[in-house]
């Protein structure tokens, strides 16, 4: 009988969060130095040492790393995106440690209800993880709080560590195989880092601006999501998902921005009836006849809903940007997919450049890219025409909508034929970075 115990694991993985409070005394390259060996440590020297105890049976042998690798890792790549703010670093780290071992730990012993999209979870852990990772949170968050050059405000220590944990518990709740020691802390890392952006004052200006921008809001966006599920091209899931980030664009952006993320809702349901005979009998039509369910709707749109949300209270130049052109590499991704599936003559792995059949995870091709690069075109066209991004940034949408489809395609070819992630995941992989790669444009130009 293997000595493993899942419970000496989680003690280990929870005990590691200690070494977080060391955040308040070291540098950032002090504490970068300090992850680097342990992720050495982890990678090199515990299989040698510890597999036995704390390897899960199999684990040990397998090619990729596990989440003992995984642990360190997330710490170190979070200490070198956020050197500065070592704060977002503890608690994110502590709402790994506590949170995700919490919630292992109660899910195992307690049960119960089961997520409908991911048996394997359950209430109890998700809720452990929440709590858990909420408290931790907050306390490694006040603790590291002198080690930042300006005192983050007490509101942002209490409230920002709840939101992160929350978010993370969803987060980890999604049936993909990649490792939740890496989805956790950054997604956790991503909340506390938007929750720096927003001040008390921008907080009562944006809520009275939403407020006034809610009752056209829940009419259109209801009447909207009716008739798309009526016409067939959205689930009820996708209904009730597409109307809550109709919702928050149309507050966040207003109606500019809905205009925006409805032209993209409509190029993509376009893009997925054309060739549809041709795709059913190559066997990749998309799944419900192109229907769209809450999967794609959050996967393709939910970083261009937040923008929007955060144009609210911080950057809002910047945000429109990333709100445009998440919502834009979602759309044109789609369109290169479904494009390519129905004229591609040849596709191509975009990592070896080897001939593969359509359809295929990864897999590109020459009249997909170029469907995809007019319909990027468009949308930024049409968001300029609105006023949401000036004409100067037309070619950043369209640049950095397509670094994310290349990044996704590449991701596609070598993570998702294994499992580790899903389609819905490459596709929010590809816009957050397609955000990301704008503002980061846009910085560097000003």
């Amino acid at each position: 009988m293997s000595p493993f115990s899942e419970s000496a694991r989680q003690i280990l993985h929870m005990s590691m969060g200690g070494f977080a409070l060391l955040l308040r005394f070291l540098t950032p390259w002090q504490a970068a130095a300090c992850a680097a060996l342990a992720l050495g440590l982890n990678a090199f020297v515990l299989p040698r040492v510890a597999a036995a105890r704390l390897f899960r049976p199999g684990e040990a042998g397998l090619a990729r790393p596990g989440g003992i690798v995984f642990y360190p890792l997330s710490v170190l790549l979070l200490i070198l995106v956020f050197p500065s703010r070592l704060d977002i670093v503890a608690a994110a780290w502590g709402i790994l440690a506590v949170g995700d071992g919490a919630a292992t730990l109660v899910g195992r012993r307690v049960g119960g209800w089961r997520w409908p999209w991911n048996p394997d979870k359950t209430l109890a852990g998700s809720l452990a993880l929440a709590i858990g990772g909420a408290i931790s949170g907050v306390l490694l968050l006040w603790w590291t709080r002198p080690a930042v050059a300006a005192h983050p405000p007490m509101t942002f220590v209490v409230v920002a560590p709840l939101l992160a944990a929350a978010v993370a518990a969803l987060v980890e709740t999604r049936p993909i195989r990649l490792d939740d020691n890496l989805s956790v802390p950054l997604s956790a890392a991503a909340v506390l880092w938007l929750a720096t952006l927003v001040s008390r004052e921008a907080l009562g200006e944006a809520a009275m601006i939403a407020a006034e921008r809610l009752p056209a809001a829940l009419v259109v966006n209801a009447g909207v999501a009716w008739a798309g599920h009526r016409l067939g091209t959205v689930t009820w899931s996708g209904t009730i998902a597409g109307a809550g980030i109709g919702l928050a664009v149309w507050l966040g952006a207003g109606p500019a921005g809905w205009i925006v993320l409805f032209a993209g809702f409509l190029v993509a349901a376009g893009a997925s009836r054309v060739g549809l005979r041709r795709k059913a009998v190559l066997g990749i039509a998309e799944a419900r006849a192109g229907r769209r369910g809450a999967g794609n709707a959050l996967a393709n749109c939910l970083v261009g809903a937040v923008a929007a949300v955060v144009s609210l209270v911080a950057a809002p130049d910047l945000a429109r940007l990333a709100m445009v052109t998440a919502l834009t590499a979602g759309a044109s991704d789609t369109v290169a997919s479904e494009m390519g599936k129905a004229w591609g003559r040849r596709t191509f792995l975009v990592t070896s450049l080897a001939p593969v059949p359509p359809g295929t995870s990864g897999a590109v091709s020459l009249e997909g890219t170029a469907a995809g690069i007019v319909a990027a075109l468009l949308m930024a066209l049409v968001a300029s025409a609105l006023g949401i991004v000036a004409v100067g940034a037309i070619w950043i949408v369209v640049v950095a909508a397509t670094i994310g489809a290349f990044v996704e395609s590449a991701l596609g070819a070598t993570l998702e034929g294994p499992g580790v992630v899903d389609n819905d995941a490459l596709n929010f992989i590809n816009t957050a970075l397609a955000a990301t790669a704008a503002v980061a444009i846009a910085r560097s130009l000003s």
